[in-house]
């Protein structure tokens, strides 16, 4: 947006309005003599449409958000929301955070972050690409990606829905260290859900597309036939024998595998001493040739951030070298309890890149190297222990054999040990999947425990 544009913008305004009655509450909270206060605004509108075969499903317009604060007084600590930006609202609020930090116990550990860490001005990312479409617009994309859907095979012939939503907010975040910073960010996205049946078999797939900027969603009509491919492609499958096979993970997936990791390294875990990876800082975790950086800068990109939940500062970070573990994902809380530093988590990840320097290649190389085990494309279940690593999920995707797909499967069950799995990674894809927080390809693991029913 140019900056003509912004300052008529209704979004850039509300985060200015915000700004100041964040100002105020901080000011609030001084002359109630608290040692420390942090208040977090953040503020969400949009439209949200769906239909199923044709119909008009559901219309929502979205318009909330809240403000929350945190008071710190002798090592004690209160924290009050409200959705309620009134004056007299925002007094209420701050001081029943002040009065519960009396009865709360003390911990040493509690504060703010360090002022030192703070960014106290963030750089703009590119995050805010608000669109402006119609409720009818929006209906007729719903309906042309359910139509491309429905017009691939006469077994795709009934969908469960397609929905398009668009959203655009801010967050605000202030605290007694002299930190006021915002930004604003928008996210588009668009999906499909299709329903195949052939004969007694009915299978259920979908398909979607998200990004910041509503120009990059992939078309309608691209969503739809991906759906519809997706559900066709599983229809009649079959369960596997019970034995130890290769499996690979499909991009889209692969991530929740990061996702095990994160939750291993993050300091909660550790602090609790409830992970299998305690002390792992400087060990091989995973094979040398794999590495994964963090980039919190990248411009338009879903998971990026100039600072956490906690005002921290973000910045490029290696988290894995040549299979070495070089960072633990802390916030102020966990670093204080582990003796170390924070690392700007608050809140989560933001943007990593997977690399597996000259052992990746496209999803049909992927398939070559799988040569003859599994492909995995959908997982059920929570089965996952982070204190010792034990690893168990209901599973469906292909058989695969000689490196091409042979037969659907479902209803199996795959399991290992995540420091095994981790360690028995032979590849890692560059069939990139750019949708999420963690940028990764497909996964090819040496060996995992499947269980047919």
């Amino acid at each position: 947006m140019t900056q003509a544009s912004k300052s008529h913008d209704p979004i850039t305004n509300q985060l200015s309005e915000v700004k100041e009655r964040v100002a105020k509450v901080l000011e609030l909270a001084k002359s109630l003599g608290v040692d420390g206060a942090e208040v977090a605004m953040s503020r969400q509108q949009g439209l949200s449409v769906s239909t199923r075969m044709g119909e008009v499903e559901n219309v929502e317009f979205t318009n909330d958000g809240g403000l929350g604060i945190t008071v710190y007084r002798e090592g004690r600590k209160g924290s009050a929301s409200t959705a309620d930006l009134s004056e007299q609202a925002l007094t209420k609020a701050v001081t029943a955070a002040v009065n519960i930090a009396k009865y709360t116990s003390v911990d040493d550990c509690s504060g703010l972050a360090d002022k030192a860490l703070l960014a106290m001005n963030p750089v703009d990312l590119d995050l805010y690409h608000p669109h402006e479409i119609s409720t009818q617009e929006a209906i007729e994309l719903a309906k042309s990606c359910e139509e491309s859907a429905l017009s691939v095979d006469a077994r795709a012939g009934q969908s469960d829905g397609a929905s398009l939503d668009t959203f655009s907010g801010f967050k605000v975040y202030g605290n007694s260290h002299g930190q006021l910073v915002g930004y604003p960010s928008t996210r588009h996205s668009l999906s499909c859900v299709m329903i195949a049946n052939d004969g007694d078999d009915m299978e259920r797939d979908y398909a979607y597309t998200v990004n910041r900027d509503f120009a990059l969603l992939e078309s309608a009509e691209s969503v739809g036939k991906q759906a519809a491919q997706e559900v066709l492609a599983r229809l009649k499958p079959q369960t596997l024998a019970t034995g130890k096979v290769p499996v690979l993970f499909r991009a889209d997936i692969a991530n929740t595998i990061w996702g095990h990791f994160i939750s291993a390294i993050s300091g909660g875990n550790l602090y609790r001493k409830s992970s299998f990876l305690l002390d792992a800082i400087g060990k091989d975790v995973f094979p040398n040739f794999l590495n994964i950086s963090e980039r919190p800068h990248i411009a338009k990109a879903l998971a990026s951030s100039a600072f956490d939940n906690e005002g921290v500062l973000t910045q490029d970070r290696d988290i894995i070298t040549q299979g070495a573990l070089q960072s633990y994902l802390l916030t102020s809380y966990s670093a204080r309890k582990l003796g170390l530093t924070s690392t700007g988590h608050a809140g989560g990840i933001h943007n990593w890149l997977v690399d597996a320097q000259g052992h990746d290649g496209s999803f049909d190389a992927m398939l070559k190297a799988l040569g003859t085990g599994l492909l995995v494309t959908e997982l059920m279940g929570q089965g996952v222990n982070v204190v010792n690593g034990d690893y168990s999920r209901g599973a469906a995707g292909f058989w695969v054999e000689n490196g091409e797909i042979a037969y659907p499967v479902s209803e199996i069950t795959i399991a290992g040990n995540l420091a095994q799995m981790f360690k028995g990674i032979v590849a890692v894809g560059s069939d990139t999947d750019l949708r999420g927080s963690i940028r990764t390809g497909s996964i090819l693991i040496d060996e995992m425990q499947i269980a047919g029913h």
